[in-house]
């Protein structure tokens, strides 16, 4: 692996004297620009997994995306330089808008009213933030931290009220499965493992699983490991569960907090849109696409991102087309928070592939992110924050990220 990767953002001092790149009559480079990793809970088993992938697949540009953590960056960056692999320092956050809660709006969150995520692309490498939002970062970690503790403790309280001898200590899951944060659906991994080492056939299993879900069959079985985790995600951790921990609404910032620390961070704020479930539903605030857009333009959010696997190709490629013609830059990518393994390769619902319209879009949208991020590294202006970025503004930026790309991805 290559040493000390926090010269990752010199590595091209002089790029701007590169000559400039024309991908006319080229393909399109592949752009996953959102994927999580072991640094908060990822289908990866490895930070090394993801690289071997794109370069089997040939994704050009990764991004990572952790919930309420940095820490992967440097692996990340010495990963990438490794594998020729483009790298986006991303990172994602939950945040509450009291005032839509209060009026019932769920916003990009399908359950949850106020509840709100939002990313942070493109951020300064090495991070550093002042020490307010880094107490601020801490803050959150530590939240997060406590009530998957607090889950595990009332795990082990529900198994010796229904006789069962399987016990968990937070600790120890946090040190075998986790690395900055432990996340509910280790807890859901944890318990699959145990179950697993502890019976050895697949009537054993099960039958401990149903004891477990309190009467009900499971619907999965052990080969399934995707699934058998969801499934016990849902049955003990999800509202209703006996381990269910609600959050605690103060440890959440505000979405002007997460907007402040973002931009702290050298970083651009950044709105994953939930769009269509499987049933064509949207929810309150992304139904009205015209409504949404100018309420994102107010927030001073300028970039959107997509997870099209969840989305019909159609509704995917109307909504894209509305926003890129209002200006909005757009990125797409995987997410992989999931115990699913699947390919690196953005689609969208049933793997109908991304068409040359939208990998031109999401590739533009990596480019801009990659020269904003190699920008703010070396102490200059990027991706504006102050004002709706202009046509002429994002197509320079456009221009530095391509040529970025091609010379950083050239092996």
């Amino acid at each position: 692996m290559t040493e000390n990767p926090d010269l990752y953002p010199l590595y091209l001092a002089s790029a701007e004297n590169l000559p400039s790149v024309s991908l006319a009559g080229k393909p399109v480079p592949r752009v996953n620009g959102h994927i999580h990793t072991p640094h908060s809970f990822s289908a990866f088993t490895s930070m090394e997994q993801p690289f071997t992938m794109a370069r089997q697949e040939e994704v050009a540009v990764l991004g990572i995306n952790d919930f309420y953590t940095t820490g992967g960056y440097p692996e990340f960056a010495a990963l990438a330089l490794d594998h020729h692999v483009f790298p986006l320092f991303n990172i994602e956050f939950m945040a509450l808008q009291p005032d839509e809660q209060r009026r019932g709006i769920r916003v990009n969150d399908p359950v949850n009213p106020g509840r709100t995520y939002l990313s942070g692309k493109g951020l300064k490498f090495p991070v550093n933030l002042s020490e307010r939002n880094s107490k601020k970062l801490a803050t959150l970690q530590k939240e997060s931290n406590r009530q998957t503790y607090s889950m595990v403790e009332m795990l082990n309280d529900y198994l010796v009220q229904i006789g069962s001898d399987l016990r968990f200590e937070a600790a120890e899951m946090q040190r075998k499965l986790a690395r900055n944060l432990l996340r509910e659906r280790h807890i859901a991994m944890a318990v699959r493992i145990a179950i697993a080492e502890k019976y050895h056939t697949e009537e054993e299993r099960r039958d401990c699983l149903k004891k477990i879900f309190n009467g009900k069959e499971p619907k999965s079985s052990f080969n399934q490991i995707a699934a058998l985790e969801n499934e016990i995600r849902n049955n003990l951790l999800k509202s209703g569960g006996p381990a269910y921990v609600p959050e605690d609404e103060k440890a959440f910032l505000t979405l002007a907090e997460v907007n402040s620390l973002i931009r702290d961070a050298g970083g651009i704020p950044c709105y994953p849109v939930l769009l269509d479930d499987a049933k064509g539903n949207f929810t309150d605030f992304e139904e009205d696409w015209g409504k949404m857009a100018d309420r994102l333009a107010e927030l001073g959010i300028y970039m959107i991102e997509l997870i099209p696997g969840r989305n019909d190709f159609r509704i995917v490629k109307d909504f894209v087309r509305y926003f890129h013609s209002r200006g909005f830059v757009v990125s797409f990518g995987t997410e992989h928070n999931t115990p699913q393994l699947d390919r690196l390769t953005v689609t969208c619902r049933g793997g109908i592939a991304l068409d040359e319209e939208l990998l031109q879009i999401n590739f533009r949208g990596a480019a801009i992110i990659a020269a904003h991020q190699y920008q703010g590294a070396n102490g200059r202006p990027g991706f504006p924050g102050d004002h709706f970025p202009g046509t002429g503004e994002l197509d320079l930026l456009e221009q530095l990220g391509t040529k970025l790309i091609c010379a950083f991805t050239q092996p």
